[in-house]
């Protein structure tokens, strides 16, 4: 029995119907929001391994203690190097404000030459302590200062996520992260970024993020070992690992914890 050109044509359209109305269905900018909008607990503290490799493989290793508070919608965050010796008494404060009307604050607080330094604006895509990580990294993204475009489906692990490109929608923007655009896959079912490519303003560098170990903790989802590589032209210059260990949630933390005093006292 032949088969004609239009039935092919409807067998055809019939066919990528359900792909069209999913594409359709799958807008970007709810799904950033919905990570966004993602519980990721209060009062939290956590012990933070760091893990500088570079490209020969050496390894440096450094121990932090971190204390978190949300205050309203904004969320203050304090660091303290606890070892080695080189960076010991190191610490770090953010203020991280949600709304984004004004640049998040940050200071380092610099042991050795008993100094505080506030970390400007255009310093905030240079590297965090020597880490893959950027100080831009160290904030969450404010919703409206990046455009949102659906890629595709995929599964990573055996779970669905959604692949979306994410570019900065001002230079002013794109000058503070380093990023010209990112990639970022967001696992469906709890709305959560596992993965990340971050290609960056330098030619020829990318930097791929990768959530390494998830866990639940107080019905909260928490990523317990973070990856992050840096390479130029495709090769790999240097990377990061993170791993969050004794990680708590409603520790009643005291507001005044959080300023730029008890960052130079230290613990």
């Amino acid at each position: 029995m032949k088969t004609s050109l239009k039935t092919i044509f409807w067998i055809i359209a019939l066919t990528l119907i359900p792909c069209v109305l999913f594409a359709e269905k799958v807008d970007p900018r709810w799904v950033m929001e919905q990570v966004d909008q993602r519980d990721d607990g209060d009062d939290q503290t956590a012990d933070i391994e760091m893990i500088l490799i570079d490209k020969n493989n050496n390894e440096r290793k450094r121990s932090i203690q971190l204390f978190a508070k949300d205050k309203g919608r904004d969320v203050l965050r304090l660091q303290f190097f606890l070892t080695p010796a080189d960076v010991k008494d190191t610490a770090f404060l953010t203020y991280d404000y949600y709304s984004g009307e004004k640049d998040d604050d940050q200071w380092l607080y610099l042991p050795d030459l008993y100094k505080t330094k506030r970390i400007a604006t255009s310093d905030k895509s240079s590297a965090f302590m020597g880490s893959d990580f950027s100080y831009a990294d160290m904030t969450r993204r404010v919703i409206d200062e990046w455009s949102y475009r659906f890629l595709k489906e995929d599964t990573v692990e055996g779970r669905k996520v959604w692949l979306i490109e994410v570019t900065p929608v001002s230079k002013e923007v794109e000058d503070r992260y380093g990023y010209t655009r990112s990639i970022v896959y967001v696992r469906q079912d709890i709305f959560m970024v596992i993965r990340a490519i971050h290609v960056l303003k330098e030619g020829g560098k990318v930097k791929y993020m990768q959530v390494q170990e998830l866990e639940q903790i107080d019905e909260i989802w928490v990523a317990t070992e973070i990856w992050m590589k840096t390479t130029r032209n495709k090769r790999t210059s240097h990377r990061t690992v993170l791993k969050f260990t004794n990680v708590r949630f409603n520790q009643d933390l005291d507001e005044e914890m959080f300023s730029v005093r008890q960052l130079e006292k230290g613990i």
